[in-house]
């Protein structure tokens, strides 16, 4: 290690073409923050914008090299911008059928990260927060209570959930199990990837 306290690695360059990823060449470099996101092409387009945001849907090759990239390396979830989580979160609820997906503004989006609605017989409405924290950092049983308080004030609003790539703190389960999974759905790091491999096979 040099006195700088920077190392050298050899690191793969990701880029895309075509619509699908591809790591290609090798490079010597100097690094001394993280590796930068493993995405390199949008995965998502916007079709309109609303009062609560902006209507997405998913671009279907992008959205497929990069669950294949999830599925190789996890870690790759946090190697996202917080945006980049955000949408993926999103991108995964038009996956999985989702009528209409509004992923809201970076700032006052009123504790709501998306919207998805699933219209029809029993329509829903669903609002999802996006916690991207490291596996060391549970998310704290405030940030649930915070959650079902903007549940509470939307009136048209079916359940929350909260999705993040670490866990939930010691007696959150607990805490909140009067209200899971019917108007609260606490989804983990490793609940995510796994619904991440089955949306993959759709």
């Amino acid at each position: 290690m040099s006195s700088s306290g920077a190392t050298k690695t050899s690191a793969n360059i990701l880029s895309a073409a075509s619509g699908s990823f591809s790591l290609s060449g090798s490079a010597s470099v100097m690094v001394t923050n993280p590796p930068p996101p493993p995405l390199s092409i949008a995965f998502i387009i916007s079709l309109e914008k609303g009062g609560d945001g902006e209507v997405i849907k998913l671009v279907a090759p992008a959205w497929g090299a990069l669950l294949a990239e999830i599925a190789r390396d996890p870690d790759a979830l946090l190697r996202m911008t917080p945006r980049q989580f955000e949408e993926l979160v999103a991108a995964a609820h038009d996956a999985d059928g989702a009528d209409e997906v509004v992923l809201t503004p970076r700032s006052g989006d009123r504790g709501r990260d998306v919207i998805a609605t699933y219209k029809g017989f029993g329509s829903v409405r669903i609002l999802d927060q996006a916690k991207q924290f490291a596996s060391d950092r549970p998310v704290p049983a405030d940030d649930v209570r915070a959650l079902l308080g903007v549940l509470a004030l939307d009136l048209n609003a079916s359940k929350a959930v909260l999705t993040t790539t670490s866990h939930f703190a010691p007696g959150v389960a607990d805490e909140f199990k009067a209200v899971v999974p019917y108007r609260l759905e606490l989804v983990n790091g490793a609940q995510l990837t796994a619904r991440l491999a089955e949306l993959a096979k759709k």
